[in-house]
């Protein structure tokens, strides 16, 4: 049985599906960046990359909140 994504998580098959990229070379370009704040990251992402607010907003969060826990 899958579990449901939860979360920040659960917007990553749309965002795969709609921008051609697997998450983790979405996470990688986060995680390159000199940018450090969640608002930054995000409004990097909507301007260079054409992310909507909300799968910018996902993939941030999810992102940082990786790099927290590690």
């Amino acid at each position: 049985m899958t579990a449901t994504a939860k979360g920040p998580a659960s917007y990553f098959p749309s965002i795969e599906k709609k921008y051609g990229r697997p998450i983790a070379e979405w996470q990688a370009l986060i995680e390159a960046s000199p940018l450090t704040k969640h608002m930054e990251l995000v409004n990097w992402l909507k301007a260079e990359h054409g992310l909507g607010h909300g799968h910018a907003n996902a993939l941030v969060a999810h992102t940082l909140a990786e790099r927290a826990a590690d």
